[in-house]
């Protein structure tokens, strides 16, 4: 399927030669989402800049299903450049966009704040008093800095709550601002 392309030029004759380019370089998007439902291309010569001449603006928007991506590319002095530049820049987010739709993107969990409220060091585990009162196991392993072995009653850390088998528990803890006594 050929991918639907619309340019638009401000400020400047249209150009078969950035026509082309324009239809060239969107072809190869569909590499990266085959199915991009449209392609709005705006090339755009700005006011003359005293000293550095024409100045180039490129912008695109791209629409796939389930969402859009945009890209603005300013103040380039050969249109080619710009044009270049500005899909180079449409292809690494359509690549990401791609990379969320799959579900290849992690989004991290937010961390709670809470402190050490037991420590059994010769077991290799410890519980920390969360903000509501509750209390997360938490192990050597999931001790992030300083080590397992630097951690005290009271310390403050940060930390990320997840539900393992046994219940939920504290991963990814640190202690906040900075190593703890011990």
């Amino acid at each position: 399927m050929q991918l639907p392309v619309q340019v638009t030029y401000r400020g400047m004759e249209s150009s078969a030669a950035l026509e082309d380019a324009v239809r060239e370089k969107a072809a190869k998007l569909e590499q990266f989402h085959p199915r991009i439902v449209s392609c709005r291309v705006v090339i755009e010569e700005s006011a003359r800049h005293k000293t550095k001449g024409k100045q180039f603006v490129v912008r695109i928007d791209l629409k796939a299903p389930g969402g859009e991506v945009a890209v603005n590319r300013d103040h380039d002095t050969d249109v080619f450049v710009a044009l270049r530049d500005a899909f180079d820049a449409a292809r690494r987010k359509l690549e990401d966009f791609v990379r969320e739709q799959r579900g290849d993107v992690k989004h991290h969990e937010p961390t709670q704040s809470g402190t050490v409220a037991r420590i059994l060091a010769e077991e290799g585990y410890g519980f920390i008093a969360t903000a509501d009162g509750r209390e997360l196991y938490f192990s050597r392993e999931n001790v992030v800095t300083p080590p397992f072995e630097h951690l005290a009653e009271g310390t403050p850390v940060h930390f990320i709550e997840e539900l393992a088998a046994e219940g939920p528990q504290a991963k990814r803890v640190s202690a906040r601002g900075g190593a703890a006594g011990g």
